[in-house]
Order: structure tokens, then C-alpha cells, then sequence
């Protein structure tokens, strides 16, 4: 294992920070200082510092968790027990000097998946209606729920990610090429209850939820029918709970580059600022949400809206409504091919 990989110095930005967890793919890196484990930095620790409106040009120092499980050389049994008792993604094993010389990743050690299961039943609702215009010319021919990525429909890989959380009902809302959907989840055979709810018109991404006054009276999950996510759902639902939430967007933190030279100006037009291809940091909905039946019973018969005005009309009404962070990578997106063909790709297909 490239140890070097998952270890960072501790003045590195949370930004570069985040950016290691996703190329390392396993959720979290280990921070060092002269060489030595001086903390630990995950998604979890990227959320709770966003959310504290952290600056991500930052040093990690200021975001990783500072007391983080660690074991000596002579206590790897003890190691791999606690791993098998606990949730714990990776702990590393330290030298005398606590410099990590070996890192235990649960994934690696068949101790089990760490999924917790939802606390109760939640539905999934998947807005399955759309034409996927900007994957033609695939979807002149299938529903852009039934295209392949290897050799599953990206509809089968969505639902089986909400599976592993214990996600049991799931309502698909349909529209354009729906008999075809419906022909193949009929034979399918899927271990789920579904429910198929026909959109006459299209409504929008947020429209078709009118459609399910009446038949959904609990918190439920709502997801566009072309995304991805490689987080824990069970965090996602019991932070939409404590906060109360009338709804939830699922959000990526993305980097955006701009590959020029940047100039501000000052107000008489004499050079105030020259900052060489800098880099930003958003918030990006990922089409994922966390929502309760408030949000369905704010709906019009046959409204054409959109998610984001869906939100507006609820914070308006005095409603909370708000946002929990994943790592950029944490999202896969099949909006446009490109984009198809990176999923593939980190999905090892």
C-alpha cells in the first residue's frame, strides 16, 4: 500500500485535503506534523467545517479531528478487533515516535461492510421522467433510466446504493418512454416495492412530486434518475432530522479552476489585483434530497417547477430548508457523456 497516499502534512489547505480523500478513495487521509500523526481528517470533518462556514484555503490543522484512534506496532490484534466492533473506516498503526508505518482500511480486512442501516423505513422517490436529451443520440433509443453503465441500467445502480441503507419502497415517477421502464422492471425482478406514477406532462424536476400527495407520509428520499453518490444515506437522513429540515440538498464541494490570469479593477480603472488562474469553491446540488410531506403538500396539480423554486416556496413559507456536504468526488453524475464515461470509469467498469 502507498502509505503516502493517505498522509498529509497537517499546514496543507482543507481544500488539498479534500482533494486527497478523493483521490485516495477511502474517506479519509491521516495529517502529520515533523512526520508524525498529529490528527485525522474525513468527509465528516469536511462537513462539519463548511458548516461552520470554513474557509477551505485554510490549513487542515484548523478542520482535521486532533485525537484520532491509533494503535502501536504491538497492538495490531487489538487494531483489527476494534475494527470489528466499530464503523471505523481506517486506523493507523504508529512507531514509538508515532509515525505511521501501516494504515488498516476496513475495506481491505473483510470485517465487514460499514453500513448502518436506516432508522426506520424511507422511501425512495426517483424522478425517472426526463427525455436525457444530453445523451443523445443513447436515449433516441432507451429511457435515460435504462442505460447501461457496464452492465446494469444506471436506475438498478441508484437503487441499490439506497439498498444498503435498508431502502425498501421506491416510487418511480415516469413519463417519456415509460412503458419501456415498466416492461423491464417487471421482469427485473428487484427486491423492492415499486411504485409506478405516471407524469403526464412534464413537470419540471420538482413538478411530478404533486403527483404523491396522499400516498407518502414520512421523510423520504428524492433523486434525479442520472447521479451517484458514494456517501453514507444514514448520516444524510439523521442530519436532515436534528436539523429539522422541511428539505435537504445533497451538496458537492467542488473546486472550479479559471485557466486565465484574473485582473480586478478598482473603481477609477487602475489594476487592484492580479491573481493567477485561481481557484473557487461551491457548493453544487447534486439532484439528491432529503424531504418531508410538507414539501409534497406545497404542490400544485399539474405545476411545472423546478427543485430550486421548490425550495424558495418553502423558505418563504417559513420553512427550514437545508444543505448537507459530500466531497466532490463522493458525486457521480451521468448527466452528458462525458460525464457517463467518467462514472464507468470509477466504478471500475
Amino acid at each position: 500500500m502507498d502509505l503516502d497516499k493517505y498522509l498529509v502534512p497537517e499546514d496543507i489547505s482543507v481544500a488539498e485535503a479534500v482533494r486527497r480523500i478523493d483521490e485516495g478513495k477511502k474517506k479519509v487521509v491521516f495529517c502529520l506534523r515533523d512526520g508524525c500523526l498529529s490528527g485525522c481528517f474525513t468527509d465528516g470533518d469536511m462537513r462539519r467545517y463548511i458548516l461552520r462556514d470554513g474557509d477551505m484555503g485554510k490549513p487542515v490543522s484548523q478542520a482535521m479531528n486532533p485525537a484520532p484512534i491509533a494503535f502501536s506496532i504491538l497492538q495490531e490484534d487489538e487494531a483489527l478487533e476494534f475494527m470489528g466492533n466499530s464503523l471505523t473506516v481506517a486506523v493507523p498503526i504508529l512507531d514509538q515516535r508515532r509515525e505511521v508505518v501501516r494504515i488498516l482500511f476496513r475495506d481491505e480486512l473483510k470485517v465487514g461492510e460499514a453500513f448502518r442501516p436506516l432508522p426506520e423505513e424511507v422511501p425512495l422517490v426517483v424522478m425517472a421522467g426526463g427525455k436525457g436529451t444530453r445523451l443523445y443520440p443513447y436515449t433516441r433509443i432507451l429511457p435515460k433510466p435504462l442505460i447501461p453503465i457496464g452492465e446494469t441500467p444506471i436506475m438498478d445502480h441508484i437503487i441499490g446504493r439506497f439498498g444498503r441503507f435498508g431502502v425498501r419502497e421506491v416510487y418511480l415517477i415516469l413519463n417519456h418512454k415509460r412503458n419501456m421502464i415498466k416492461a423491464y422492471y417487471n421482469e427485473a425482478g428487484l427486491p423492492y416495492r415499486l411504485h409506478y406514477v405516471d407524469e403526464e406532462q412534464f413537470l419540471g424536476t420538482g413538478g411530478g412530486l404533486s403527483l404523491l400527495r396522499g400516498k407518502i407520509d414520512r421523510t423520504f428520499f428524492l433523486s434525479n434518475c442520472d447521479c451517484l453518490l458514494d456517501a453514507d444515506y444514514t448520516c444524510m437522513y439523521e442530519y436532515h432530522k436534528a436539523h429539522q429540515n422541511a428539505l435537504t440538498f445533497i451538496l458537492a464541494a467542488k473546486r472550479v479552476g479559471i485557466p486565465y490570469g484574473v485582473v480586478d479593477l478598482d473603481q477609477e480603472g487602475a489594476v487592484a489585483a492580479i491573481r493567477e488562474k485561481p481557484e473557487y469553491d461551491f457548493l453544487v446540488n447534486t439532484g439528491i434530497y432529503l424531504a418531508e410531506p410538507c414539501v409534497l403538500a406545497s404542490m400544485k396539480d399539474g405545476e411545472h417547477i423546478d427543485m430550486p423554486d421548490v425550495a424558495k416556496r418553502l423558505m418563504a413559507r417559513g420553512f427550514r430548508v437545508g444543505g448537507y456536504p459530500i466531497t466532490e468526488k463522493s458525486w457521480l453524475d451521468m448527466g452528458q457523456l462525458s460525464e457517463m464515461q467518467n462514472m464507468m470509469k470509477e466504478l471500475g467498469l
